[in-house]
């Protein structure tokens, strides 16, 4: 879809914003360029993180935009630079010692330890591209390793040997005194044993498009820097594919800045136009600790999709690329009602307020409509109440909220039972911790159990809520927040709880009485 003119300077969203300065960057450089090349990449030295797949995800919002603002053609390179060397064995994936006689040979020749492929570098690049195919993403799939030894590169390569000592006068200042002894923006991948190594270029020979190094056997070698010889430092290899690759936009994650900050000036100097640039904030763990393809910390794809669909995690991606993120379990009940609420206010939005809204993202401006009647929230405190694992069992209390509901035809909620449960048994049910409630506490339960009695079993929501605000009021809880604490403290054996007006109404007035009963009885 196109955007109407009129909106283009209301547009607030920031996928929209990347474009926009995307837009301008083109229309200054050439007006009939004929692609725009979004590019990401990722190093396969560990399994896909769910990092890797949230910076396509946001590049590909970002390319989506730019689409609704301009008829130029784009296309999105995921490029996966899988020649680099195996530096350290990964502690999250089996048969790790026997990856230890592999260190220095590149990914795609390092050994699979899972069995299923060539390569580690290949069984992490399949992975990855499962992932992004399950979300129907288009993108063009780069293989360094392909890239370099189909001659690809050359091009881009034999410029970075004609501006060699330029270059090595931009990095040499930013690294230790003992790394710029040995330091060369070229890896020679030897001959004699396959590994990338990093020793010190003796001698280079423009004319031939060589360098001459020393093996660790100590015989001396010169090698063509074409056909897959050489692999490039990360810096000098990210500033080479921006310019053989003809990338227009890229983002990075914040601890990236200087090495983007160092290729954009290496991309200048071999004759390239670096790309727009978006450095975004980091995501963390439980601890706060930066996620790591090496450690398997945080949250992997595989976890989120267990407990919310693929969608709630795209709204999640969505949110703030500038701000840091902690990326854990309890983030996923939260952003599951979020996305949900946003899909319910798009169907009333005018025009402007649809783009804005991060659905329009999440699903290229075609969001669908949601049948999720009962919130994310709402389902694990039932599932938590009822002591019940059972779908069947679940549906009984649904069905008591809305009768007529049909499963198959509200499968947003169906879906939602599923991954209620399995993030109850993982995460609530181990964790649920009961408290004795003090004297005041047993005396204001007691009183909104007898009142719970007197209500009529159809009872309003509201009429509900209003009930639990005048016991809390009546038992002088002078913050009423403390009153809900306790009934979920004391009755739920959780911290936090979801609406109680609502909770009681789809689990039953009467069947919380009996709860009521059950925890101040002892």
């Amino acid at each position: 879809m196109k955007v109407d003119k009129t909106n283009y300077n209301q547009i607030k969203s920031w996928p929209f914003f990347e474009a926009k300065r995307v837009l301008k960057r083109i229309s200054k450089e050439d007006e009939q360029k004929k692609i725009v090349t979004f590019q990401t990449g990722y190093g396969p030295s560990g399994l896909p993180h769910i990092g890797t797949f949230g910076e396509v995800l946001r590049t590909n919002m970002v390319r989506t935009a730019f689409s609704c603002l301009s008829d130029i053609p784009t296309r999105l390179v995921c490029f996966s630079d899988d020649l680099d060397g195996l530096r350290k064995v990964p502690t999250n994936i089996p048969n790790s010692n026997k990856l230890e006689v592999d260190l220095d040979l590149p990914l795609t020749s390092v050994r699979d330890p899972f069995g299923k492929f060539e390569s580690f570098g290949d069984h992490n690049n399949a992975k990855l591209k499962e992932f992004l195919d399950n979300y129907n993403l288009k993108y063009n799939f780069e293989s360094a390793t392909k890239n370099y030894k189909d001659g690809a590169f050359d091009e881009a390569l034999i410029k970075i040997l004609e501006n060699y000592e330029n270059i090595m006068a931009v990095i040499l200042p930013s690294l230790r005194d003992e790394r710029k002894k040995t330091y060369s923006p070229f890896l020679p991948i030897s001959p004699i044993t396959g590994k990338v190594l990093q020793v010190a270029i003796e001698k280079i020979n423009k004319n031939k498009g060589t360098i001459i190094y020393t093996e660790p056997n100590g015989e001396k070698v010169e090698l063509s820097i074409k056909s897959g010889n050489v692999k490039l430092q990360w810096k000098p290899d990210w500033a080479m594919r921006w310019l053989a690759l003809e990338v227009d936009y890229e983002m990075f994650g914040k601890d990236l800045i200087p090495s983007a900050e160092l290729a954009a000036k290496i991309c200048k100097i071999i004759g390239g136009k670096p790309p727009e640039l978006l450095n975004y904030e980091l995501f963390l763990d439980e601890q706060g600790q930066k996620i790591s393809k090496s450690k398997g910390n945080g949250l992997s794809m595989e976890d989120w999709l267990r407990y919310a669909d693929k969608d709630s995690l795209s709204f999640f991606m969505f949110q703030k690329p500038k701000t840091a993120k902690r990326l854990y379990f309890d983030v996923i009940p939260k952003m599951v009602d979020e996305y949900h609420q946003n899909l319910n206010k798009f169907v009333e939005q005018t025009e402007l307020e649809k783009i804005n809204n991060p659905v329009w993202h999440v699903h290229s401006g075609n969001p669908p409509i949601s049948n999720m009647i009962i919130n994310f929230s709402m389902l694990l405190n039932l599932v938590s109440a009822s002591g019940s694992e059972d779908e069947k069992t679940l549906w009984t209390f649904i069905k008591r909220y809305k009768p007529n509901i049909e499963a198959d035809k509200h499968t947003d909620l169906k879906k939602a039972v599923k991954y209620a449960i399995n993030y109850y048994q993982d995460f609530v049910k181990p964790s649920k911790k009961f408290r004795k409630a003090t004297t005041k506490e047993k005396t204001a339960l007691a009183d909104l159990h007898s009142k719970l009695g007197e209500l009529p079993k159809e009872s309003e929501i509201q009429e509900i809520q209003s009930l639990l605000f005048s016991v809390g009021k009546e038992h002088n809880f002078e913050n009423l927040k403390d009153w809900f604490s306790a009934f979920y403290e004391i009755i739920l054996g959780t911290k936090t709880g979801p609406r109680l007006g609502g909770f009681i109404s789809i689990y039953g007035i009467e069947e919380t009485r009996n709860l009521i009963s059950k925890k101040i009885s002892g």
